[in-house]
């Protein structure tokens, strides 16, 4: 595909709450689409329903957003050159358009009330009929609306379909969609707030700001017709729509709260890495096919992909027209492998926050580089990288190193071993311990000493499982060598007699 620096496209989520996943996939492809054409990402807020609005939804988008490195070129928080950016501060433009639209015999008002629309529904539906507005106001004459307006009869203003036209959607990720304007409804344009709803909304803002690729979930493709009867009102371009697969549970349900997490920010406390997070979105309904460094018959497909790569390699062409189900599982794969290649003084750094919130750890405004806290925190961490599938893990895996375990004593059991065979495994082990001297005290030193002990036994389990368990307390935990060398031979030894008593 050509470059093209007059793309435009933009991400307009409504400050209803969290940030959404799928709203954070939507914009990732906005902005791999804008930026591998040399075009601009823009943010804009739809904060037209005033009921669901949220303080401070607006800044976790901002922050959701920065996090994941989607850097927008223009929004309510920077600027740019087609300002406001925040659509309850563009009223006054809706309300110019919405008349423009009354004065060309494409709109009109309505002065129904809940009830009647209520009791229209309802004999609609005992009729078997599509409940529809049945266009009563649009039969009342330009004095009764006069007199209405003038004594500020509540209304609201409808878009007037035409009858007996195909739409046509071009959408890029759906190929041609038609829809008969027989079936679409009068839709509301203007509120009697005077707020616009979004149909409105979207397509002046979308033509005031330039935007020439509208990219959204198909829950708003049967929207799209009179989307393009407005831009035809109007006169304006229509842009590309690139209507995209929701995101599924893994029970092909919607994805929602109900059922899981789905605001960004939870994912970013449980200490997933933005790397990952935008990976594995850019795979929830797109798929590069056979990349070149993958061509050869028999490979797997490339599924590691940094932000440059998919700037290179995503196209909205090969956007998937099914639902995409979100997989904790795999995220967590993605997750694990990007903490792998952190390098391990970034890894301490991003763990400090969970590792603070433990009793007895050092205070982290003492774990500076180099100091004794450091050099510990270090080799803490160094333990579990390999392990780890999220940052958050990092408070539960490493406890037992700030504060004594508790645990039962038949996780000290190796395969059939009785009490008094632990017993004396643990105390063999202790006195080993015991006997390094505090400065060989080293796990490599440990384990030659434990490892040519257990050669004398039946398993090195004998020997090495429950002195793991002893240190630690854990069923799954580093080698008793690197455990023993962190805690130091007065904790360690400690430890061991506390299991050994444990057995008595």
């Amino acid at each position: 595909m050509e470059k093209n620096s007059q793309v435009r496209t933009r991400f307009a989520p409504s400050p209803t709450g969290y940030l959404h996943i799928g709203g954070l996939r939507t914009a990732l492809y906005d902005f791999l689409f804008a930026k591998q054409q040399n075009g601009q990402f823009i943010l804009r807020l739809e904060d037209t329903d005033q009921k669901r609005f949220v303080e401070g939804a607006a800044q976790a988008i901002y922050n959701g957003l920065k996090w994941a490195g989607l850097k927008y070129d223009e929004g309510p928080d920077i600027g740019g050159p087609y300002e406001p950016y925040i659509q309850s501060q563009r009223l006054d433009i809706y309300k110019k358009y919405a008349q423009e639209l009354i004065d060309k015999s494409r709109a009109y008002y309505c002065f129904c009330d809940e009830e009647t629309l209520e009791n229209m529904r309802v004999e609609q539906t005992a009729k078997k009929q599509a409940p529809k507005y049945d266009r009563r106001c649009l039969k009342l004459s330009k004095d009764e609306i006069k007199q209405k307006l003038d004594n500020n009869d509540p209304c609201v203003v409808r878009m007037k379909i035409p009858e007996g036209r195909i739409i046509i959607v071009n959408d890029l990720v759906r190929g041609k969609v038609s829809y008969n304007t027989n079936e679409l409804d009068d839709q509301v344009l203007l509120k009697s707030d005077g707020f616009p709803t979004y149909h409105l909304a979207v397509v002046v803002d979308d033509y005031l700001m330039k935007i020439t690729h509208v990219t959204r979930t198909e829950e708003w493709l049967p929207s799209t017709p009179k989307h393009i009867l407005l831009y035809e009102y109007f006169g304006w371009p229509v842009p590309q729509f690139a209507h995209l697969p929701l995101l599924l549970n893994t029970d092909k349900t919607k994805m929602s709260k109900r059922k899981g997490d789905v605001a960004v920010e939870d994912y970013i406390k449980k200490g997933y890495l933005p790397e990952a997070m935008i990976n594995y979105l850019a795979f929830l309904g797109w798929n590069p096919g056979l990349s070149s460094e993958v061509s050869t018959k028999g490979e797997r497909e490339k599924e590691i992909y940094s932000m440059e790569e998919l700037l290179k390699d995503f196209s909205l062409e090969r956007v998937h027209k099914a639902g995409a189900v979100f997989n904790v599982e795999k995220l967590d794969w993605y997750n694990s492998y990007y903490i792998k290649q952190l390098p391990l003084d970034k890894l301490v750094e991003l763990c400090l926050p969970y590792l603070s919130a433990l009793p007895g750890h050092p205070d982290p405004a003492a774990a500076v580089e180099g100091s004794k806290e450091y050099i510990m925190l270090k080799k803490i961490v160094a333990l579990e990288q390999e392990r780890l599938q999220t940052l958050s893990e990092i408070r539960e895996h490493v406890a037992f190193f700030f504060e004594l375990p508790t645990y039962n004593k038949s996780l000290l059991k190796w395969k059939e071993m009785t009490d008094e065979e632990i017993k004396n495994s643990l105390k063999i082990a202790k006195e080993i311990v015991a006997n390094i001297p505090d400065n060989e005290f080293t796990k490599e030193k440990l384990s030659e000493a434990l490892i040519a002990q257990a050669s004398k036994m039946k398993s090195k389990g004998e020997i090495l499982w429950p002195l793991r368990v002893a240190l630690s307390g854990q069923k799954n935990s580093p080698p008793p060598f690197d455990i023993a060398e962190i805690l130091g031979k007065e904790e360690s030894v400690k430890r061991i007699a506390i299991a050994i008593k444990l057995l008595s």
